[in-house]
């Protein structure tokens, strides 16, 4: 299979799709690989690495497009490269459907086959692709909001951790999954005064065993959410439904009950946000204030640091992609339903149940798409 590696153009994304070595990988299993001059820069691999891995070096993205039957991305394609795309070809990427309609129609239209890294799933019931860049925006999340709390950047003027007679800042984490749970460990780490609010029993546990006293773990009941955000210095957003829209679970009305200067960071952002008052933002211009409360909704926060978010997602594709190379996407996706779990849209049909519910589609099932 000949595959494709264009250089990422979201705002101040420096991550790519395939490092050198997981070329070699593919050049190994006799595959090609073509890749856009200066697609690995941002993580420090120029396309002399590429070419010592057999990658052919092309001039621009439009060649990549136009020549790979599989591309290899990191972000959702933008419009430009959307209009790029062909029918029956495969992309591979993080897509995040169901906040972003102009994307998904654009997909439809195109015909290609479009599997998304964050619903891949595994035999535990996890997601073991969006897992890692969930462990690194978890950890950014504190050191972006301990950056925002700063006076200089519209926060509270409060250190996270505080100093011997000075109370610490206090956080609030929504959702106890891999970001919240990476969020509370960065905080705890930094002395903050932490509290992680969940629904599941079974994650509540987990994390008061992993915690004890360190972190204050409670049932998230409306109240309960209220009464802590309104409290906090603090809040980190990390909810998740697989493929869907976050729930809007923090309302405008409630921000403008926080105390003047907290600061909001929304983790959630790419499937929409999960604070009524959220709107993606980028690492050019991470922050806004709604009132007085500081908002940093970075839709690629582990762009910012890319060559080791890059290496930890190559680790987790990397096997899926050899396995679509060898096999092909049908047979692939046909011997490994966790790995059909992934597939967002194929041939102008929408495959994945909660996209097609949140924007409207008729769900087409993978079973059907791959038995057509």
């Amino acid at each position: 299979m000949l595959i494709g590696v264009p250089k990422e153009i979201k705002n101040h994304e420096y991550r790519v799709g395939l490092t050198p070595e997981s070329v070699a990988e593919l050049v190994g299993r006799g595959h090609e690989v073509i890749v856009e001059t200066s697609a690995g820069a941002g993580i420090g691999a120029e396309d002399e690495a590429y070419a010592q891995a057999g990658a052919e070096i092309v001039g621009d993205a439009a060649t990549v497009f136009a020549r790979a039957e599989m591309v290899v991305k990191v972000k959702e394609p933008q419009a430009g490269e959307r209009a790029m795309l062909r029918e029956g070809q495969i992309l591979y990427t993080y897509l995040h459907l169901a906040p972003d309609p102009e994307q998904t129609r654009d997909l439809v239209e195109s015909g290609a086959v479009c599997i998304a890294y964050e619903t891949v799933t595994d035999a535990s019931g996890g997601l073991p692709l969006l897992k890692p860049m969930s462990q690194v925006a978890g950890r950014m999340s504190i050191q972006a909001g301990a950056t925002a709390l700063e006076k200089a950047h519209g926060g509270r003027g409060v250190l996270l951790g505080g100093v011997p007679g000075v109370a610490p800042a206090k956080v609030v984490v929504i959702g106890g999954g891999v970001v919240g749970f990476n969020a509370a460990q960065m905080a705890v780490g930094m002395q903050a005064d932490v509290t992680i609010l969940d629904r599941s029993p079974a994650v509540l546990e987990r994390l008061q065993t992993h915690f004890e006293s360190r972190a204050r773990v409670i049932y998230s009941t409306g109240a309960a959410l209220e009464a802590e955000v309104r409290a906090a210095d603090l809040v980190i957003g990390a909810v998740l439904i697989p493929g869907a829209a976050a729930p809007k679970l923090v309302s405008k009305a409630l921000i403008g009950e926080m105390q003047p200067g907290a600061v909001v960071v929304d983790v959630a952002i790419d499937q929409g946000g999960c604070f009524e008052t959220s709107r993606a933002t980028t690492h050019a211009d991470p922050t806004y204030m709604v009132g007085d409360v500081v908002h940093y909704c970075v839709a690629n926060m582990p762009g910012a640091v890319a060559r080791t978010s890059t290496y930890a997602l190559n680790n987790v594709t990397l096997p899926h992609a050899l396995a679509i190379a060898d096999k092909g996407w049908k047979a692939a996706l046909a011997a490994n339903e966790h790995l059909a779990n992934g597939l967002n849209v194929a041939f102008g049909k929408v495959t994945y149940g909660a996209v097609a519910k949140d924007l409207g589609y008729e769900h087409e099932p993978t079973e059907r798409v791959l038995a057509a």
